[in-house]
């Protein structure tokens, strides 16, 4: 009864109402699906489609350069259409390729499919912010924060279930899980369906012949300094790619540590996103604030890299504290970049194109998801003096963004900077 009255505490917490609740609901139900199948794709493709390696990567490549369209689509339609009905088409249609992956081992027809799913996630991840953004007001950083924690919780949980399916090693175990994860983004339509429709600052009803629509800006493809900033962006989001391939592929070449560390850091960035996200939220709750985050930002990624280089140069207890120490500092750049990121890219976009805008940010974290793996397997090609170079590099980009969206935001109104988080 206590756990109970204290869960029904904490939802009363989120920002939004009743739909902002749903909405993390949501979040949680697809990331738990989403971690069923993230954690057995590639073993998926192998032992039940019996693809080979190059194949795999093919397919895995393919999908994320096609995901890569699904933001800014998103985007555009969400400033033009009723959010929910978009939001509930793209989670329709990465059930729908989930499911179609179900009847088919052959690699064209599996190449479609996964392309599909992709661009319906980076779609629905985007269109979620951007009714995040809509239903939160003021309050956009801390619920931000909650989805964050809400959606790691699930990850893991996603995870463990995977886990315990795999120790069955049969066709139908690996089957399951993907029905699993298609039945997720349906409980999310479910779910979805009692949302409301948010205020948005672009679709308006005429209530008369006389009503003239208001006009558009010119949109984020002929804004350079909003251009500028989201490629920024695909440097920063490098922390996904350290951690899915920098750290296990690291940990594999260096023989002195144990290669079991890899899933135990995993855990790590999970438990610490789950339980300091939202305290640290608080630090950067105006767009001032979340500016002035990019400094320590900057220091994280630089000592993360040189924590990396320096694993290598000792025995094995130095280097596990040295791995360990570097999987803390890439965890805490991953909550300072959100935080920062979230609050700086609603910022940085004029209300009237809000959704084409954030859909065009959205590009970063899925052009990151294809070049981030090759900027970190070069690192490691490199050896200590290529994660020096990675960390170094990726501290500057810190630094150039933090000067490039300064005129910017100083011609803002004083109470769009300097109020929390406000639209």
């Amino acid at each position: 009864m206590l756990s109970t009255r204290r869960a029904t505490a904490w939802s009363k917490r989120i920002p939004g109402g009743p739909d902002g609740r749903r909405i993390i609901a949501a979040a949680l139900v697809d990331r738990i699906g989403s971690g069923l199948w993230a954690s057995v794709s590639v073993l998926y493709f192998t032992y039940v489609s019996a693809l080979t390696v190059g194949e795999i990567g093919t397919l895995a490549a393919a999908a994320g350069v096609v995901g890569i369209a699904g933001a800014p689509l998103a985007g555009r339609m969400a400033d033009r259409m009723p959010l929910t009905r978009v939001l509930i088409a793209t989670q329709l249609m990465r059930c729908a390729a989930s499911l179609a992956l179900l009847t088919t081992d052959h690699f064209a027809p599996l190449l479609a499919y996964s392309a599909l799913g992709s661009l319906g996630d980076r779609a629905s991840s985007t269109l979620t912010k951007i009714y995040a953004i809509r239903v939160a007001g003021t309050e956009r950083v801390r619920y931000q924060a909650l989805h964050r924690t809400v959606a790691n919780a699930g990850w893991a949980l996603g995870g463990l279930a995977a886990a315990s399916a795999l120790a069955v090693g049969s066709v139908g175990a690996y089957r399951s899980l993907l029905l699993g994860d298609a039945l997720s983004f349906l409980a999310c339509v479910l779910i979805t369906l009692r949302c409301g429709e948010p205020p948005s600052p672009t679709r308006t009803v005429a209530t008369s012949r006389d009503a003239v629509p208001a006009a558009r800006p010119a949109g984020p493809w002929r804004d350079r300094t909003y251009l500028a900033y989201v490629v920024t962006e695909t440097v920063l989001f490098i922390d996904d790619a350290v951690f899915k391939v920098g750290l296990p592929l690291w940990i594999a070449r260096t023989s002195d540590v144990p290669h079991g560390l890899a899933p135990l850091l995993m855990v790590l960035n999970n438990v610490m996103v789950v339980a300091l996200q939202v305290p640290l939220a608080r630090f950067g709750a105006t767009t001032a604030a979340a500016r002035a985050l990019l400094l320590p930002l900057s220091a994280a990624f630089a000592l993360g890299g040189a924590a990396m280089a320096l694993s290598a140069t000792g025995g094995p207890l130095a280097g596990i504290l040295l791995l360990t120490s570097a999987a803390v500092l890439f965890t805490l750049a991953e909550m300072l970049h959100a935080t920062i990121s979230w609050e700086l890219s609603v910022a940085l976009a004029p209300e009237p194109a809000q959704g084409t805008y954030l859909g065009v940010h959205g590009m970063a974290q899925s052009a990151q998801r294809s070049v981030g793996p090759l900027a970190v397997t070069a690192a490691i090609a490199t050896g200590p003096l290529g994660w020096t170079a990675l960390g170094t590099a990726v501290a500057l980009t810190c630094l150039a963004q933090h000067r490039l969206v300064r005129e910017r935001l100083t011609d803002c109104p004083p109470a769009a900077v300097g109020a929390p988080g406000q639209d």
